[in-house]
């Protein structure tokens, strides 16, 4: 089977690699990693991402061990649209967190009307953080937990590097 997902993935963390984990008990994966342009468009709050090569080098080491273990291949491509590759006609299923299901669906919409037939849309619950919340990058990048869904009170979060001077609302700031 071929399987996609896609994401910003800065931070990788435990609900991500659960997505992975998805990805590779179904077949080989392509992840579609959101280009620096789109990373700056798509995110729900303002915080800082890393450059996409940072996250591509982080990305690539997380599924060079998975796919070692399942036994499938990965490729990761840049994604310039929030409907990436998944439109493309070689993919059967699409790995998806609960919040990115109605995007999962309207892929489906766009492959159809081109003739494509529906990916499989495998959702991946939410994992939990230590106080009941979502683990998430945004809020990893806040310092209020680690990737793991641990919390960090003592964290401040990540700050923008020099020269940058947009600044998040909440950046630099325990969460």
């Amino acid at each position: 089977m071929q399987v996609a997902l896609g994401g910003t993935f800065d931070p990788i963390h435990d609900g991500h690699r659960a997505l992975f984990r998805r990805a590779f008990e179904l077949g080989d994966v392509t992840v579609g990693l959101t280009n620096d342009e789109l990373a700056a468009r798509t995110r729900h709050a303002e915080r800082y991402v890393r450059p996409y090569a940072d996250r591509e080098a982080d990305l690539r080491e997380e599924l060079a061990a998975l796919a070692d273990t399942f036994g499938w291949s990965f490729e990761i491509r840049p994604l310039t649209e929030p409907t990436g590759i998944a439109t493309e006609p070689p993919f059967d299923a699409l790995v998806v967190s609960p919040e990115t299901e109605p995007g999962g669906e309207r892929i489906n919409e766009l492959r159809e009307a081109s003739g494509e037939a529906p990916l499989r849309l495998e959702v991946v619950d939410h994992l939990r953080a230590e106080d009941g919340g979502i683990i998430s990058s945004t809020r990893i990048v806040r310092g209020e937990i680690d990737e793991h869904g641990n919390l960090t009170p003592e964290a401040v979060g990540r700050l923008r590097p020099p020269g940058r001077e947009e600044a998040a609302p909440d950046e630099g700031r325990p969460g």
